[in-house]
């Protein structure tokens, strides 16, 4: 091939992202998957910009413990073969979920999710993607007191930080969406500057498209066949290896399969999650993401049809299925809006890596020259592809990043 910069490994909504970017800024890339682009773990999300949100998911009292260990919680599942692996991160995510540490979080991220919105409508300009996105923002619906509560916290730090939000009663909220049943909802709060997308499989892959037009190759290629050759990192695609100085490990779920055998170690936790899609009964509508913070999921409307997620399963990346969070959350969702016969023959099934502190690793790859990190996304890597396509690109190019990258360093982990 002709010369390449830079090879991208991971064609996700993150990998995606820094290969356009790279391209914007004149550099030769290779864009590598093993499948087409978007179809990972990019494709299963609640389809939500969340450039509005504060704090990330923490670790649940002792009543939800309970909950989750009965297996009684809507929210989590666990495959009891998998907690010993899992229990370092569960450990280390419950320190980082006590209040203080939180904030903390909140102050690192806000900088990040700041430019969500404005990143994602920058690339959806350029690559004829904005037909998908909807600003009509998101509601939130509480079925206990004790719940909407116990988010004051949030709000509060939302009113610091001058995020838009509003309490609002169950009228106003029947008419944003006039097919939810409201008679088990208590409290509902609507944040108007949340943006969604109705396809982000078509988003994706519009940001593809645009990276060709600028040059950018799309190859198809196993990332664990990467390896030095002749003083370069070199890739095995179907058309051939490929060269280049530099390299961005964007690989989701599977960057472990990459970093170990290079001697990085990096503390990933792994979060499984299903969605599914369902008709609308009638001419039940949804015009926005809907999450029910009781129950543990969010339905939001898809060109697919609405798509109902589950919370997170603790289990290996490749186990079996055991979609068993759809029969404890499907009754609470049919009965809030009417959903019809499933569209999909089997639920989505994906896994997204996490680290404890919820915050993704941004940058150079420490000991190794000229590996480049953008890995550990959880639940924003809808959210903050773009604006870490432009961070990393901004650090690989010796420009001024937007915002300081620091916090997302991968030697973090080692202090």
């Amino acid at each position: 091939m002709a010369r390449t910069d830079a090879l991208v490994l991971g064609a996700g909504i993150v990998g995606t992202s820094v290969a356009l970017h790279l391209a914007k800024r004149g550099l030769s890339v290779a864009l590598v998957d093993r499948q087409k682009v978007g179809l990972g773990t990019s494709y299963g999300n609640a389809g939500i910009i969340e450039g509005s949100t504060v704090f990330p998911q923490s670790f649940p009292d002792l009543a939800g413990v309970l909950n989750v260990a009965l297996k009684r919680a809507p929210e989590a599942n666990y495959h009891l073969s998998f907690l010993l692996n899992i229990a370092p991160w569960l450990m280390s995510f419950r320190k980082w979920s006590k209040p203080e540490r939180l904030v903390e979080t909140a102050a690192v991220m806000r900088p990040f999710f700041a430019r969500a919105v404005s990143e994602h409508d920058a690339l959806m300009a350029e690559s004829g993607a904005s037909k998908y996105l909807r600003k009509t923002g998101w509601l939130k619906l509480f079925r206990k007191e004790s719940s909407f509560e116990n988010n004051a916290r949030e709000r509060g730090l939302a009113d610091n930080y001058g995020i838009a939000h509003r309490e609002i009663r169950n009228d106003d909220v029947h008419a944003l969406e006039p097919s939810l049943a409201l008679s088990d909802i208590a409290r509902a709060t609507f944040w108007p500057d949340v943006a969604s997308v109705s396809n982000p499989l078509a988003v994706t892959q519009a940001y593809a498209k645009r990276f060709s037009d600028l040059g950018g190759v799309v190859l198809t290629g196993d990332a664990r066949t990467l390896h030095k050759a002749d003083g370069r990192w070199r890739v095995d695609t179907d058309a051939g290896h490929v060269d280049a100085s530099q390299v961005v490990i964007a690989l989701g779920p599977w960057a472990d399969d990459i970093l170990a055998p290079l001697g990085i170690r990096l503390p990933f936790g792994l979060k499984r999650g299903y969605h599914r899609h369902f008709s609308a009964k009638g001419n039940a509508s949804l015009a926005r993401p809907v999450l029910d913070a009781d129950r543990g999921y969010v339905i939001t409307p898809m060109e697919q049809g609405i798509r109902l997620t589950t919370g997170a399963e603790f289990a290996a990346r490749d186990a079996a299925p055991t979609p068993v969070q759809f029969d404890r959350v499907l009754p609470s969702a049919r009965a809030l809006f009417p959903l019809g016969e499933p569209v999909d023959p089997q639920p989505w099934l994906g896994a997204r890596p996490c680290f404890a502190d919820s915050r993704p690793v941004i940058g150079r790859a420490p000991t190794i020259g000229n590996i480049w990190l953008a890995v550990g996304h959880g639940h924003w890597g809808l959210t903050l592809g773009p604006a870490t396509g432009r961070l990393l690109a901004e650090m690989m190019t010796e420009a001024t990043p937007f915002m300081d990258p620091a916090p997302f360093r991968a030697e973090r982990f080692s202090n």
